[in-house]
């Protein structure tokens, strides 16, 4: 047989947030939905700082 290598893609945004937030949903025990739709709105409070 000749089986090719496929190359994983990597994840999307969307698949990201979903995880942060099922995760997050499980040690807090908050709604998955709500805390999607949290990680999703921009954040405005820390708009000046930026990451070193």
């Amino acid at each position: 047989m000749n089986k090719q290598k496929v190359k994983p893609s990597a994840p999307t945004k969307a698949r990201l947030l979903r995880a942060i937030a099922s995760s997050t949903a499980i040690e807090t025990g908050q709604s998955i939905n709500m805390l999607e739709l949290k990680l999703k709105q921009p954040n405005a409070k820390f708009k000046s700082l930026e990451l070193a």
